[in-house]
């Protein structure tokens, strides 16, 4: 039984020692894209779906 809670007691610090690597990664701007937002407006034409506008038919009274 005791191995059971040294091993939770280990997992935790593991655990927290990867959230405190992943919140230090967010502060440095680690996962900030600096790259897409550049070059979004060369692909825009591409992401638009062509649509046909139909004529709506209404009931007339």
């Amino acid at each position: 039984m005791s191995v059971i809670y040294v091993l939770l007691i280990i997992s935790i610090c593991v655990a927290v020692v990867f959230f405190v690597a992943f919140i230090i990664a967010i502060k440095k701007g680690q996962y900030d894209d600096g790259y897409t937002p550049s070059v979004r407006m060369l692909f825009e034409d591409e992401l638009i779906e062509k649509t046909t506008k139909k004529p709506i038919k209404t009931k007339k009274e």
